[in-house]
């Protein structure tokens, strides 16, 4: 059933031309940053073999790409996961999907999974774009592969907070708008007061997702989305319970 749930979800994604909309604009961004990423390195480079452990193509050009890519996600994130529990709260269709004979879990997960699927279309092509450097020069793979496990659970946290904002309202606007501030706020946690520093700076994604980036795939990170992605889908769950009740 979960299955079935995601596989219309992402066909509703794609009937709206937002989606072919927004394919066509990040590839040419993404394209346009891997360009210009790349005359950069190129500008640097004698002074760069003249350095000692020099940041290679792989953390000037790929990592430099995915940090911006990053950012990019965390926008764009709100405008898709706000549709996917308000705008059938606002058409009455949820009501008829609460009353079926599935359970809520399968019916979070399912749409969790399809707004998954749209976005692991944007970031595999990203990955094939930052994987093209081998073309014109030795890279880090495995840094590479860590990067784009980094976005893919950046972006699993991001759904899982938008799907709990659009299920508190009937507006998708309003969903999107509460769950751009919960990420932008998330982003920018870190505090430089040493009573709760320890605190903000666990609960940065920016702290988590800068670290998967630089190299360090530490289990602290990892869990650490994957935290934030279970606390929210559960919220969700709990919250279409309520209304079911």
């Amino acid at each position: 059933m979960i299955n079935t749930i995601a596989g219309r979800e992402l066909r509703s994604i794609f009937v709206s031309p937002l989606a072919w909309t927004t394919l066509a604009i990040l590839q040419f961004l993404f394209a346009y940053l891997l360009f210009s990423r790349i005359e950069l390195f190129m500008q640097y480079l004698p002074r760069l073999r003249t350095m000692d452990a020099a940041p290679g193509i792989t953390e000037i050009v790929a990592m430099g790409l995915f940090s911006i890519a990053g950012l990019v996600l965390l926008v764009i994130t709100p405008l898709f996961c706000s549709r996917a529990l308000a705008e059938e709260r606002r058409s009455g269709t949820l009501k008829l999907t609460l009353s079926s004979p599935v359970s809520l879990t399968d019916i979070v997960l399912g749409k969790f999974i399809g707004l998954l699927s749209f976005f692991l279309i944007i970031i595999f092509l990203l990955a094939c774009m930052a994987f093209s450097l081998a073309l014109g020069g030795p890279i880090d793979f495995l840094q590479i592969l860590g990067g784009t496990l980094g976005l893919v659970l950046l972006t699993s946290a991001c759904i899982a907070i938008g799907l709990f904002m659009s299920s508190l309202t009937n507006q998708p606007t309003v969903a999107a708008i509460s769950t751009f501030a919960s990420l932008f706020f998330l982003w920018i946690i870190k505090w430089d007061d040493e009573n709760v520093l320890g605190i903000t700076t666990y609960l940065s994604i920016q702290e988590h997702f800068s670290s998967i980036l630089s190299g360090r795939l530490a289990s602290v990170d990892v869990i650490f989305f994957i935290l934030v992605s279970f606390f929210f889908l559960s919220l969700t769950i709990w919250r279409l319970d309520l209304e079911r009740n």
